[in-house]
């Protein structure tokens, strides 16, 4: 706003450099500018304060598809005063001479203006479209439409007002609309989800079977080595035994044949001991052939003493030297006997 110094009987008004003020007195423009500063009376000056900078204008509106829809649009319209002395002219922008306030809301009409404008066109736009294809289309074609109704719009032209440029931020339907068209397409995504895994486990699944088809390839193929080695093993086995077996064999002939031998030389040393035996025996019989008896008994007492146990005394009673006298002499007579026959 204007600063405006109050004096006796006059005034001073000090504007910026992004308004256009101007005085008008008597039903005439005194002056008229940006950034202008003068003096003034305040009984009989009309001043006029009109913004000239770039403004922002957001807008919040709903609107009806061909389906009967409802849709909420959220913009942005970027305005500013190209021609001032049209616009003082068309809205009032006076302000109060005394303070520099706005005596009324000269913006609030002008964004009504803009507002009713754009959603007039939004609406006539949407109403010729279902909902799904307003949705697939973005809002390039809303942008698009209301940039090009608001800038061939006579009245806003006729009041001086042009726009620099229009955003729309976003184009939405109820929210339970809105949930009911995302389940299509979080389905599908979820559908896309679970096949992708249904894919990793089949190929996980594949995997493991190829690993299983290895593993038991091996353990056939370690089945069949060990059983090669089991039956070679069988094999050095049996000719073991049969090498041990031929070489008892051969020990047990050699060990047969050898006590054979042994056995034949014992037998053949026997009977060679025994004929030598023999022949000793019949040589010391036919040496004793030809001597007395008395002299074989006295032999055979010698041997007999020879071979009993060691006696350290005797003790002999008359009976028994008489009976052995008796004897004596009774071989002794049989002796002579022998002789003289």
């Amino acid at each position: 706003m204007a600063d405006i110094a109050r004096y006796p009987f006059v005034r001073h008004l000090r504007g910026s450099g992004t308004t256009h003020v101007e005085q008008i007195r008597n039903g005439r423009t005194v002056r008229s500018g940006v950034g202008a500063s003068f003096w003034f009376r305040p009984l009989s000056a009309v001043l006029n304060e009109v913004p000239v900078d770039d403004r922002e204008l957001p807008l919040l509106f709903h609107a009806r598809t061909a389906d009967f829809q409802d849709v909420t649009v959220q913009a942005t319209i970027t305005y500013r005063v190209a021609s001032p002395a049209t616009a003082a002219g068309r809205i009032d922008f006076s302000i109060d001479p005394e303070h520099g306030q706005w005596r009324g809301s000269p913006l609030d009409q002008v964004a009504a203006l803009l507002t009713e404008s754009a959603q007039q066109y939004v609406v006539d736009l949407l109403a010729t479209l279902a909902l799904t294809d307003a949705l697939a289309g973005g809002v390039g074609p809303l942008r698009a439409v209301i940039s090009e109704g608001l800038s061939g719009d006579a009245r806003l032209t006729q009041t001086g007002i042009e726009v620099v440029g229009v955003r729309v931020v976003a184009l939405r339907p109820e929210p339970e609309v809105e949930k009911a068209l995302r389940t299509p397409t979080r389905e599908q995504v979820q559908q896309d989800a679970d096949k992708a895994t249904f894919e990793r486990r089949a190929v996980a699944v594949e995997r493991e079977r190829a690993i299983g088809e290895n593993e038991l390839q091996t353990q056939i193929e370690l089945a069949r080595r060990e059983e090669q080695l089991v039956a070679q093993r069988g094999a050095n086995a049996r000719r073991q035994a049969e090498e041990h077996a031929a070489a008892d064999a051969v020990a047990t002939e050699s060990e047969a044949r050898r006590t054979v031998a042994l056995a034949e030389a014992n037998a053949e040393g026997t009977r060679l001991a025994g004929a030598a035996q023999g022949d000793a025996e019949a040589a010391r019989v036919a040496a004793y052939a030809d001597v007395s008896e008395a002299v074989l008994m006295a032999l055979a007492l010698r041997e007999l003493a020879a071979n009993l146990p060691h006696i350290d005394s005797l003790v002999l009673s008359p009976d028994v030297v008489t009976q052995a006298l008796a004897r004596l002499g009774a071989g002794a007579g049989t002796a002579a006997a022998r002789e003289q026959a």
